[in-house]
Protein backbone atom coordinates (compact mmCIF):
# COMPACT_ATOMS: atom_id res chain seq x y z
CA UNK A 1 0.00 0.00 0.00
CA UNK A 2 1.05 3.70 -0.54
CA UNK A 3 1.86 5.43 2.48
CA UNK A 4 0.90 8.96 2.48
CA UNK A 5 2.39 11.84 4.97
CA UNK A 6 -0.42 13.78 6.80
CA UNK A 7 0.43 17.22 7.71
CA UNK A 8 -1.50 19.90 9.36
CA UNK A 9 -1.26 23.32 10.78
CA UNK A 10 -2.33 25.92 12.32
CA UNK A 11 -3.62 29.40 10.90
CA UNK A 12 0.03 30.62 11.49
CA UNK A 13 1.98 28.00 9.85
CA UNK A 14 2.76 26.05 13.04
CA UNK A 15 3.01 22.43 12.44
CA UNK A 16 -0.15 20.58 14.61
CA UNK A 17 -0.96 16.73 13.73
CA UNK A 18 1.26 15.07 11.51
CA UNK A 19 1.82 11.34 10.88
CA UNK A 20 2.03 8.62 8.39
CA UNK A 21 -0.69 6.07 7.22
CA UNK A 22 -1.52 3.98 4.18
CA UNK A 23 -3.91 5.18 1.58
CA UNK A 24 -6.80 2.61 1.48
CA UNK A 25 -8.61 4.13 -1.41
CA UNK A 26 -11.32 6.23 -2.20
CA UNK A 27 -14.77 6.89 -3.10
CA UNK A 28 -17.45 9.00 -3.45
CA UNK A 29 -16.80 10.74 -0.18
CA UNK A 30 -13.05 10.69 -1.28
CA UNK A 31 -9.81 9.62 0.14
CA UNK A 32 -9.49 7.08 2.62
CA UNK A 33 -6.33 6.56 4.75
CA UNK A 34 -5.83 4.04 7.59
CA UNK A 35 -3.41 3.69 10.60
CA UNK A 36 -3.08 -0.01 12.01
CA UNK A 37 -3.49 -0.30 15.78
CA UNK A 38 0.02 1.69 17.21
CA UNK A 39 0.46 4.25 14.39
CA UNK A 40 2.11 6.97 16.13
CA UNK A 41 0.81 10.33 15.57
CA UNK A 42 2.19 13.69 16.42
CA UNK A 43 0.83 17.14 17.35
CA UNK A 44 3.29 19.54 16.76
CA UNK A 45 6.91 18.75 18.70
CA UNK A 46 5.30 16.37 21.52
CA UNK A 47 6.42 12.91 21.37
CA UNK A 48 4.02 10.82 19.39
CA UNK A 49 1.44 8.87 21.13
CA UNK A 50 0.48 5.35 19.46
CA UNK A 51 -2.99 5.60 18.03
CA UNK A 52 -5.54 2.56 17.93
CA UNK A 53 -6.32 1.56 14.63
CA UNK A 54 -8.46 4.53 12.40
CA UNK A 55 -9.54 5.60 9.13
CA UNK A 56 -9.19 9.04 8.16
CA UNK A 57 -11.18 10.33 5.32
CA UNK A 58 -9.94 13.13 3.36
CA UNK A 59 -12.72 14.80 1.13
CA UNK A 60 -12.66 16.52 -1.75
CA UNK A 61 -12.69 20.28 -1.43
CA UNK A 62 -14.53 19.86 1.60
CA UNK A 63 -13.62 22.39 4.32
CA UNK A 64 -13.17 18.90 6.96
CA UNK A 65 -11.47 15.75 7.45
CA UNK A 66 -12.96 12.79 9.45
CA UNK A 67 -11.30 10.26 11.59
CA UNK A 68 -12.92 6.91 12.56
CA UNK A 69 -11.12 5.39 15.65
CA UNK A 70 -11.29 1.47 16.52
CA UNK A 71 -11.33 1.99 20.23
CA UNK A 72 -12.42 4.53 21.78
CA UNK A 73 -10.95 3.96 25.19
CA UNK A 74 -7.19 4.36 23.69
CA UNK A 75 -7.94 6.48 21.16
CA UNK A 76 -6.35 9.87 22.00
CA UNK A 77 -9.77 11.97 21.45
CA UNK A 78 -12.07 9.13 23.26
CA UNK A 79 -14.45 9.45 20.26
CA UNK A 80 -15.51 6.96 17.79
CA UNK A 81 -15.93 9.48 15.42
CA UNK A 82 -13.82 12.85 15.06
CA UNK A 83 -14.41 15.84 12.18
CA UNK A 84 -11.88 18.56 12.45
CA UNK A 85 -12.63 21.93 10.69
CA UNK A 86 -10.18 22.36 8.41
CA UNK A 87 -9.34 23.86 4.36
CA UNK A 88 -9.70 22.17 1.82
CA UNK A 89 -7.11 19.23 1.85
CA UNK A 90 -4.15 19.99 -0.71
CA UNK A 91 -2.09 17.26 -2.27
CA UNK A 92 1.32 17.36 -3.20
CA UNK A 93 2.74 13.65 -3.95
CA UNK A 94 2.56 11.75 -1.24
CA UNK A 95 1.63 14.51 1.33
CA UNK A 96 -1.58 15.73 2.35
CA UNK A 97 -2.05 19.08 3.77
CA UNK A 98 -4.32 20.82 5.64
CA UNK A 99 -5.14 23.86 8.06
CA UNK A 100 -6.85 22.87 11.28
CA UNK A 101 -9.26 25.59 11.96
CA UNK A 102 -10.00 24.64 15.38
CA UNK A 103 -13.87 23.53 15.37
CA UNK A 104 -14.34 19.68 15.86
CA UNK A 105 -17.41 17.89 15.62
CA UNK A 106 -17.39 14.51 17.66
CA UNK A 107 -19.64 11.71 18.50
CA UNK A 108 -19.35 8.85 21.30
CA UNK A 109 -19.97 5.22 21.59
CA UNK A 110 -23.21 6.27 23.05
CA UNK A 111 -24.31 7.78 19.68
CA UNK A 112 -24.08 11.49 21.10
CA UNK A 113 -22.82 14.65 19.37
CA UNK A 114 -20.74 17.16 20.49
CA UNK A 115 -19.21 20.73 19.21
CA UNK A 116 -15.50 20.53 20.60
CA UNK A 117 -13.23 23.74 21.25
CA UNK A 118 -15.31 26.68 20.34
CA UNK A 119 -13.10 28.64 22.94
CA UNK A 120 -9.94 28.12 21.13
CA UNK A 121 -11.83 28.34 18.13
CA UNK A 122 -12.32 32.09 19.19
CA UNK A 123 -8.92 32.66 20.65
CA UNK A 124 -7.19 31.50 17.94
CA UNK A 125 -9.53 33.34 15.40
CA UNK A 126 -8.39 36.76 17.27
CA UNK A 127 -4.78 36.08 17.32
CA UNK A 128 -3.86 34.29 14.12
CA UNK A 129 -6.71 36.77 12.76
CA UNK A 130 -8.55 34.20 10.62
CA UNK A 131 -10.35 36.44 7.70
CA UNK A 132 -13.96 36.75 8.38
CA UNK A 133 -14.76 34.29 5.51
CA UNK A 134 -12.82 31.35 6.45
CA UNK A 135 -14.32 31.59 10.27
CA UNK A 136 -17.95 32.19 8.76
CA UNK A 137 -17.09 28.84 7.08
CA UNK A 138 -15.77 26.79 9.66
CA UNK A 139 -18.70 27.83 11.72
CA UNK A 140 -21.29 27.00 8.88
CA UNK A 141 -19.15 23.25 8.13
CA UNK A 142 -19.34 22.48 11.67
CA UNK A 143 -23.33 23.16 12.08
CA UNK A 144 -23.93 21.44 9.24
CA UNK A 145 -21.58 17.93 10.27
CA UNK A 146 -22.97 18.33 13.94
CA UNK A 147 -26.23 17.73 12.10
CA UNK A 148 -25.15 14.80 9.46
CA UNK A 149 -24.20 12.84 12.96
CA UNK A 150 -26.84 13.44 14.78
CA UNK A 151 -29.27 12.06 11.84
CA UNK A 152 -26.70 9.05 11.09
CA UNK A 153 -25.87 10.34 7.66
CA UNK A 154 -22.79 8.82 5.38
CA UNK A 155 -20.16 8.24 5.35
CA UNK A 156 -20.61 8.86 9.11
CA UNK A 157 -23.35 5.99 9.83
CA UNK A 158 -21.66 2.57 7.98
CA UNK A 159 -19.54 4.02 5.52
CA UNK A 160 -16.20 5.28 7.44
CA UNK A 161 -16.56 1.90 9.56
CA UNK A 162 -16.69 -0.17 6.63
CA UNK A 163 -13.02 1.57 5.65
CA UNK A 164 -12.23 1.23 9.05
CA UNK A 165 -12.75 -2.69 8.97
CA UNK A 166 -10.05 -2.52 5.81
CA UNK A 167 -7.02 -1.35 7.62
CA UNK A 168 -4.60 -4.36 9.20
CA UNK A 169 -5.46 -4.67 13.28
CA UNK A 170 -1.25 -5.29 13.89
CA UNK A 171 1.14 -2.80 13.90
CA UNK A 172 1.85 0.44 11.98
CA UNK A 173 4.43 -1.64 10.30
CA UNK A 174 1.98 -3.85 8.75
CA UNK A 175 -0.34 -0.68 6.87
Amino acid sequence: MTRIHVRFTKWDGTLHWHYDVARLGEDDHGVWLGGADGTPVRRGTEPPIASPRFALLVPRNEWWTATFNESVARSPFGYVVYVDMCTPAEWEGETVSSVDLDLDVAMNADGEVFLLDEDEFEEHRLAMRYPDHIADRARVTAAALFTDLEAGREPFASVGASWLGRVPPGGSAGV
